[in-house]
């Protein structure tokens, strides 16, 4: 009895990492457009409307979803935690990305953001208490260097640090700590209702500064522009976010996270399609050993030792995508 048993929680925990995996790699294709359209909304609508205005917009959205799918309120802990997940993903990684994407390009904003996967396993471990196997470091340092090669190699890191990159760098360790905290606290609240309470509890700071910066600098742009802030809004600060923190949730923070591996190149990419950048032929091999670096970590998963949270799966098995 106690095998079946055993086997049981054994496919369920496999069933997850697996649906995990999924939304996990859904979110990174809906964010692998942020550094390329964050580059088209800034050259035309000042930084900071396009930092807090987007969360504005998706608010509204937000407010609008938990009120429809009548969602109860956090507790006071959650809310604790709720303004860690808004420090990172709702205020810092915007804001900074906006401000470095005014004087630099999206590829070179892709170099930067390669050692958010590692980062987000860091604060993994610290926040959520997950604890990756010695070759999962191994395999996650193997990704970091093939991006950083494929970069490097196609000329996208030119010159000094600059402030623009220290920008980057701030949004890199605050969107880190955001995902994780909000991986974890997805495991309670979902991932959909993680993100839509985190978002209205940053009204009062994004409120503001929106209409200030929006009175400080008129917005008089193209469509290009709107379409842009649009997706910001819509996608990359609201639905992404349902599958993203989902994902994380069910399927281990340090361990989807790694997903995140694939999201350099795939921003070079959409810069490609949105910006006339030239993708080389060397972006493929690049995205393949990325790929195998990602099979290998899930590897290492699956044959490390089953986690306290995994024995237990009746909480995080009943989160999904919309939360």
């Amino acid at each position: 009895m106690k095998d079946k048993s055993s086997a049981t929680v054994a496919i369920t925990v496999t069933a997850d990492r697996v649906a995990g995996l999924a939304l996990g790699a859904l979110g990174v294709l809906a964010f692998s457009m942020s550094l390329p359209a964050t580059r088209v909304a800034v050259q035309q609508l000042d930084p900071w409307f396009v930092a807090f205005g987007r969360a504005v917009g998706a608010a509204l959205l937000a407010w609008a979803y938990l009120r429809f799918t009548g969602a109860p309120r956090p507790t006071r802990g959650q809310w604790r935690r709720l303004s860690i997940v808004a420090l990172g993903v709702v205020v810092g990684f915007p804001l900074f990305t906006s401000l470095a994407l005014v004087t630099q390009t999206s590829a070179h904003g892709a170099v930067v953001i390669t050692v958010l996967p590692a980062m987000t396993a860091v604060f993994a471990v610290g926040r959520a208490g997950e604890r990756p196997p010695p070759l999962f470091w191994v395999a996650s340092a193997g990704g970091l260097l093939a991006v950083l090669a494929f970069l490097v190699s196609n000329g996208a890191v030119r010159g000094a640090l600059s402030t623009a990159d220290l920008f980057l760098l701030a949004a890199v360790v605050l969107c880190g700590l955001g995902y994780a905290e909000g991986g974890a606290l997805a495991r309670e609240l979902g991932g959909a209702r993680t993100i839509c309470w985190a978002l209205l509890l940053s009204l009062p700071v994004t409120v503001p500064i929106t209409v200030v910066a929006a009175v400080a600098n008129p917005p008089h742009v193209d469509a290009a522009a709107w379409s842009a802030f649009s997706y910001l809004t819509a996608v990359s600060m609201f639905l992404g976010f349902f599958a993203w923190y989902a994902g994380l949730a069910r399927g281990g923070i340090a361990q989807v996270g790694q997903i995140q591996l694939a999201q350099p190149v795939l921003t070079l990419v959409w810069s490609a399609l949105l910006l006339g950048e030239t993708v080389t032929p060397a972006s493929i091999g690049a995205a393949l050993v990325v790929l195998a670096c990602v099979v290998l970590i899930q590897r290492t998963r699956n044959s490390s030792p089953v986690s306290r949270r995994d024995r237990e799966p009746d909480q995080p098995r009943t989160i999904t995508a919309a939360g």
